[in-house]
């Protein structure tokens, strides 16, 4: 099986620092203010691609869990719902005519809590995109579920409105660490909701998990982990879970005398590499596995795989187009971020004919040079070094001096080879991609002073 990571405990004692996850490249740490339309038009009439991947924020959850640290609201209050929709049907509107050449093959609905939508709330939003957007027949249409929140009905309704991938916001199992993180819930729920979503054909499910979570233990893990094998996801995301309450007031609720040692968290994720791989899973790079059958793996395998703001995918041909707040487009060489809080995005689609981009880049020769080579490492765990020599008409060796220079104790210990052209990720050293792609990035230094990134593993 390919890319079987090869636990290194000297290598993780030395190399377990903190890095950017490499979402996109530059990272959004470099993002300016200033961004506009005229920029997002811009970027359309640049780009070569006419193939979209839409994503949609849904930011609201009925309740709030400890350890998140994602863009939402909490709220009980359905009219909320209601309100957001007509600004989302605003931004459509808007948006929309701009992408009339385009059809999309990839819808994705993150958050927040996406049921926490109405079905007759969720109907009215499908019916939008439907009205105002291109969908090839086959588009995969996903959607992030919280198993405690969903209403009767709503699975079943969800595969009427065409969706055909859920994914489950699981976490843990254990009793305890649930409550620890304000999430209990039932794992027969869980267990029922995924027999149900096979019965009805989707046809992807995904868990995700979190490591390092209050109260976890390498056993309680270990258990929760075969529980998971158990209910036979295509995929599974792996979470290492960080603790920054400076930056999220929600995780100020965690005791830090709760949280495993550094010691119990990496024997969780060695025993769940471990689990995974004897269950038939493949290691698809970081946090993800995915079963060797399902289109994850076969595109990794075919080096067909791609990455970008959703993580792992097979849609990398895809301009991206973020709609609602906090929502990041990627169209060309241009990234574009929404408005962050609700409500300045209310007013800047009041105010801006529509429009709620604030932040944003645009990647100049070498970004797009190195957003290349980092793509290509942390997806397929190597790189031709001639095929990029040939692609963008340059020397290699001379304008990755800097890099090459940095990579050469990762080549000491064993954790990167270069073989004639080739730069390859070794099995000791793939649990540290992310180190291995900073040698590239070039916006780096002057991030780290700037922030705190979770550490790699």
């Amino acid at each position: 099986m390919i890319n079987l990571p090869k636990w290194d405990q000297s290598l993780i004692n030395k190399y377990n620092v903190s890095g950017p996850r490499y979402t996109s490249y530059p990272t959004a740490l470099s993002f300016d203010d200033g961004y506009q339309q005229q920029d997002l038009l811009r970027a359309i009439n640049s780009s070569n691609n006419r193939s979209l991947s839409l994503y949609i924020h849904i930011p609201f959850c009925s309740q709030l869990c400890y350890y998140c640290g994602c863009n939402k609201v909490i709220t009980r209050h359905q009219s909320k719902a209601d309100l957001y929709l007509d600004y989302l049907e605003k931004e459509i509107i808007a948006q929309a005519p701009l992408f009339e050449q385009y059809h999309v093959e990839q819808l994705h609905l993150g958050g927040g809590t996406p049921t926490f939508l109405t079905a007759e709330q969720m109907s009215r939003l499908i019916s939008l995109l439907n009205q105002h957007f291109k969908f090839t027949a086959n588009a995969e249409r996903g959607i992030e579920i919280d198993p405690r929140s969903l209403a009767d009905g709503m699975l079943s309704h969800l595969r009427t409105l065409g969706f055909n991938r859920v994914s489950f916001g699981i976490q843990d199992f254990n009793d305890a660490v649930q409550l620890a993180v304000n999430r209990p819930q039932s794992a027969d729920d869980v267990k029922g909701l995924i027999s149900e979503a096979r019965k009805l054909g989707f046809t992807s499910i995904n868990a995700d998990m979190i490591y390092g979570l209050p109260l976890q233990t390498p056993q309680s893990f270990k258990e929760t982990i075969d529980q998971l094998i158990a209910l036979s996801p295509d995929r599974v995301s792996v979470f290492n879970y960080a603790h920054l309450p400076d930056r999220f007031a929600a995780q100020r609720k965690i005791k830090d005398a709760d949280l495993p040692n550094a010691h119990d968290k990496l024997t969780m994720f060695k025993n769940t590499l471990e689990q995974m791989s004897d269950a038939g899973y493949q290691f698809i790079g970081m946090d993800h596995f995915a079963k060797t059958t399902n289109e994850l793996a076969v595109a990794q395998n075919s080096q067909q795989l791609h990455r970008n703001f959703q993580g792992y995918t097979t849609h990398g041909n895809c301009d991206l187009l973020g709609l609602g707040v906090s929502s990041i487009s990627q169209i060309g060489t241009a990234i574009l971020q929404n408005q962050k809080e609700l409500k300045h995005y209310y007013y800047a689609l009041d105010h801006q004919l529509g429009c709620a981009i604030t932040k944003g880049m645009q990647l100049d020769s070498d970004d797009v040079i190195r957003a290349t080579v980092i793509k290509q490492l942390i997806c397929h765990f190597e790189l031709n070094m001639q095929s990029i020599a040939d692609l963008y008409q340059l020397d290699f060796e001379h304008y990755f001096e800097s890099s090459l220079k940095a990579l050469e104790p990762l080549i000491a210990d064993g954790m990167v080879a270069i073989e004639g052209k080739r730069i390859i990720v070794t099995a000791r050293g793939n649990l540290f991609i992310r180190i291995i792609c900073m040698c590239f990035d070039a916006h780096l230094q002057k991030q780290i002073n700037a922030t705190r990134f979770s550490r790699v593993i």
